[in-house]
């Protein structure tokens, strides 16, 4: 069966998961480990994503996330390809690190932050590199410590998440800490990895109750969440998709979006892909960046290529152009 396409909607979370190829280790020591969170923050943060949860353990990683409006792809192809260069090299190897692509699974934040943050940053109890919270609190490579206060990984949004447990930071912690515990020793462990209808309801049990009594709920492998939540994840994303299927089928291209908002503009398509730094070609380029991505889905890497500036400098200017529409919109 081939596999669907990755559900990468900008403003979602989503349960990130990487493993190595054929279950091998993907760090071998703690510069690994320290050099990975320091791309990972600087890659969030360019892409304005928000991370709650996080764990590296030797041979995966879980990363808990709400995506930007660039979404998660340009963010982990960037982090991942960066990684696997770095680790083939300092480590004299070659070949893939990582097993296939990484797994991404949208989940609904009302319902399921707090269990999968709980999940993420237990991974290192379950597998018995710590024996206790106690323990957990010291284990360098996880979010837990940043939400406790006894780390500080400035990319991460533990201020959100403490406000899940209590109004001032004494019952936060509280709270937090209470809620962590809740959960060793449960023999009943709900699976969290991925999508799906079992998942989804809490087990199998629930499922063949709801079918006993007639019951149909919307499922999805790659999605956490009721039929509800279901339903309206794939029509965003369908028409998104089909908006954009429509412009391409109908010959659009970004060349021609070039070609309407430089003549709009009174400058030279030359002048604009020669990187000038004019307001008026920055504007313009601001324009075809934001057209482009949400008129073909065209990625920023791809736009980058066509107006003269690089990745990161797209991702920004599309965020100005946003803010001159949000402006405009309001004035």
């Amino acid at each position: 069966m081939a596999r669907q396409a990755r559900l990468d909607i900008p403003g979602a979370l989503h349960h990130i998961m990487v493993r190595g190829i054929n279950k091998a280790d993907i760090f071998d020591d703690d510069q690994d480990r320290a050099l990975f969170l320091e791309r990972l923050g600087n890659n969030v943060t360019e892409g304005k994503c928000t991370i709650y949860a996080w764990v590296l353990m030797s041979n995966h990683l879980h990363i808990l996330f709400k995506s930007g409006k660039e979404g998660i792809s340009s963010v982990m192809r960037k982090l991942l390809t960066w990684y696997a260069q770095y680790y083939n090299r300092r480590h004299h190897r070659s070949g893939h690190l990582f097993e296939n692509r990484y797994k991404s699974i949208l989940c609904d934040e009302d319902e399921y932050l707090l269990a999968l943050l709980r999940y993420i940053h237990l991974n290192p109890l379950r597998a018995q590199l710590v024996k206790t919270i106690e323990e957990l609190d010291s284990y360098q490579w996880s979010g837990h410590r940043a939400i406790i206060g006894k780390a500080r990984n400035p990319w991460m949004d533990t201020e959100h998440v403490l406000s899940q447990f209590g109004t001032t930071r004494r019952k936060a912690f509280y709270g937090y800490r209470k809620f962590m515990r809740e959960e060793i020793g449960d023999d009943q462990t709900k699976e969290l990895r991925g999508g799906g209808l079992i998942r989804s309801q809490g087990g199998w049990s629930r499922v063949l109750s709801m079918r006993r009594r007639g019951q149909k709920e919307a499922f999805d492998e790659r999605i956490l969440g009721g039929g509800d939540f279901v339903n309206k994840v794939l029509k965003d994303a369908e028409d998104r998709q089909l908006r954009q299927l429509k412009n391409k089928r109908a010959g659009r291209t970004i060349q021609m979006i070039i070609a309407e908002e430089c003549r709009k503009r009174g400058i030279s398509p030359v002048e604009l892909k020669g990187g000038s730094k004019r307001r008026k070609v920055s504007a313009a380029r601001s324009l075809i960046a934001l057209r482009s991505r949400d008129e073909l889905g065209l990625s920023s890497a791809e736009i980058a290529r066509h107006v003269g500036i690089n990745t990161s400098s797209i991702i920004r200017s599309i965020e100005r152009a946003e803010r001159r529409s949000s402006d405009a919109k309001h004035n």
